[in-house]
């Protein structure tokens, strides 16, 4: 009997026992590999790893819903689909930049992590940062200029590694998966009202997001989802504790929101945050790659669109998960968790502590999303 505990490699011992109930026959489920072993690893490829071939054709079959074939038919008559590869990761470079309280950059730096690149089709691709564990202080102190009693009490959150789209989801990424046969519920392949490959995706409900990961999950044979608002707010402050990634304030030079501009009558916001210079407001989504990166290598995590996460909404964090897990209790369940704010929030709308309760069923040009990868 092993002892293993959530988020822990299985023991050689507990894979081993799984693959014995292939060899005499029992009944391998998905739940043996998700719930036995651990979430968020490579427990399934650890398993493929040290089988036979015949055996790693019964647990493809086990896994993927396919009977075993006839003794007369042809073991060619049914094509299964391989478990996932572990993926390829390297190492790539990118510049942060940080800003004082007036919002002047100050000590631009190179930062490294690390990556893997799923193929979505074509030229199409989806770059997922890992992002290492650790804890943090989740939510916004008393004297945090803006912020409100949802986002309190402040909690100690530990949060274990997991991979995460370096930008939000664009809409060339969008069409590729959208293209691919329904699990659930149709997607418009275009829903968009800001046109361009390389914007994030908007107009798409909590239900369209969660369509998105279960068919990318089918195509790549890794488990895609929605993150969890603390593993929001954990990869967005990248071990800062400011109200930004970046500082006390916040710039238009640095994202893309409701900026002071007293020349565009159409920003209904036409304050400052603290004492940042004037900005912009470009009344519209940007690319998603203009922006420098926070310290873990995310892009747009203040503003640009809102970020769906896979939460219901609480008024506040009183008995919230300490293990930055979803939280799905106790909470309305016709309100999911939105993050980051968009082109059209004001600057204290995007902070990393500030939530907002959006319909499941609601998609307007200011909401988009982007995923996270658990099987590590």
């Amino acid at each position: 009997m092993t002892n293993n505990q959530p988020g822990d490699d299985p023991s050689p011992e507990t894979q081993q026992n799984l693959l014995n109930k292939i060899t005499v026959g029992g009944s391998l489920t998905v739940g043996d590999i998700n719930q036995q072993l651990v979430t968020q690893n490579i427990a399934t490829q650890n398993i493929f790893l040290i089988a036979s071939p015949d055996q790693q054709e019964q647990i493809s079959r086990k896994i993927h819903g396919v009977a075993p074939p006839s003794s007369t038919a042809s073991r060619n008559a049914a094509v299964i689909p391989p478990l996932c590869s572990p993926p390829v990761i390297s190492t790539f470079e990118f510049e942060v930049v940080k800003v004082d309280a007036k919002g002047r950059e100050v000590n631009p730096c190179c930062k490294q992590a690390q990556h893997f690149i799923d193929s979505l089709g074509g030229a199409v691709e989806l770059e997922m940062v890992s992002i290492p564990g650790g804890k943090f202080t989740m939510g916004a102190p008393q004297e945090e200029l803006e912020s409100r009693e949802d986002e309190r009490p402040r909690h100690l959150v530990t949060v274990k590694p997991f991979f995460m789209g370096k930008y939000p989801i664009t809409q060339a990424q969008w069409r590729a998966i959208a293209s691919l046969p329904k699990i659930k519920h149709d997607l418009d392949p275009d829903p968009s009202s800001f046109k361009g490959d390389n914007r994030p995706v908007e107009r798409v409900s909590w239900y369209d997001a969660e369509e998105f990961c279960d068919r990318l999950s089918k195509e790549t044979k890794r488990v895609y989802r929605l993150p969890s608002e603390a593993e929001w707010e954990y990869a967005c402050r990248a071990q800062t504790t400011t109200p930004f990634h970046f500082g006390a304030t916040i710039t238009t030079e640095l994202a893309n929101y409701c900026g002071q501009d007293k020349n565009t009558k159409a920003c209904f916001y036409k304050g400052t945050y603290r004492n940042e210079p004037q900005g912009i407001y470009r009344q519209e989504t940007s690319e998603v790659d203009i922006f420098s990166a926070n310290t873990f290598g995310l892009h747009d995590m203040h503003g640009n669109v809102w970020e769906w996460c896979a939460d219901y909404y609480h008024n506040n964090y009183q008995e919230a998960p300490s293990d930055g897990s979803m939280w799905l209790i106790n909470g309305n369940e016709e309100g999911r968790i939105l993050r980051g704010g968009s082109w059209n929030s004001p600057p204290h709308i995007c902070r990393s502590a500030s939530r907002f309760l959006g319909n499941p069923s609601s998609s307007n040009k200011n909401i988009g999303f982007r995923v996270v990868c658990s099987f590590v």
